[in-house]
């Protein structure tokens, strides 16, 4: 049994939801999802969707109530979209709160504003999906061990190191659950070649002494 958690703070939590059930009918696979906004949420977790959003007031809730840490000591498999891949980012902005999990920089509406948004073919592990761009961001600069897995108008949309996949688009916003399913094979695997540390719940992932 797989369990995946989705960051119910915000973006299309919903959406989320219903493709990663959708994308686990489709693999025949046992799968649950579960909601999550505190330490006590994400423990049983074996992987993690952070959607869309404002990225900054996401970083806030992470570091407020200690999840960064304790998300980057458990080293859970993330899929991160759009505002997910910002936070995603060692290096964006310094004055952003991020989880620092990726060797890469992310520049922040890449392809314009809300009134911008598109979709857009595109190429993905040699196959063709549909992109659905909402003020997307897109990745200026990658470390060396970052896999670069698609590519848009010269501008880098999605990548992966180790774990962690992040996109620019919105992949629960179409009907093709592939995405989802490429996040549940990483934790498939990852799951085979690593045991998930998951640290014992305590005040020092906490801030102000805020019970999780």
């Amino acid at each position: 049994m797989i369990n995946i958690g989705i960051l119910n703070l915000q973006g299309d939590v919903e959406e989320h939801d219903i493709m990663t059930s959708n994308a686990f009918k489709n693999m025949k696979i046992k799968g649950k999802t579960t909601l999550v906004n505190t330490l006590k949420d994400v423990y049983p977790c074996d992987g993690l969707i952070i959607s869309g959003g404002e990225s900054s007031t996401i970083g806030m809730h992470l570091e407020k109530t200690g999840l960064d840490k304790y998300i980057a000591e458990s080293s859970m498999p993330i899929l991160g979209t759009c505002a997910g891949l910002v936070l995603l980012s060692r290096n964006t902005n310094k004055n952003q709160s991020t989880l620092g999990l990726m060797d890469i920089s992310v520049k922040r509406n890449a392809f314009g504003r809300q009134k911008f948004s598109f979709e857009s073919e595109i190429e993905l592990d040699k196959k063709i999906i549909n992109g659905v761009f909402i003020r997307a961001p897109c990745v200026e600069k990658i470390g060396n061990n970052v896999k670069i897995l698609s590519e848009l108008d010269q501008k880098i949309i999605a990548v992966k190191e180790n774990q962690y996949i992040g996109i620019s688009f919105h992949p629960e916003l179409t009907d093709d659950t592939y995405i989802h399913e490429l996040f549940i094979k990483e934790i498939q695997d990852y799951k085979k070649k690593v045991r998930l540390n998951k640290p014992k719940i305590s005040q020092k992932y906490l801030l102000n002494n805020k019970n999780p």
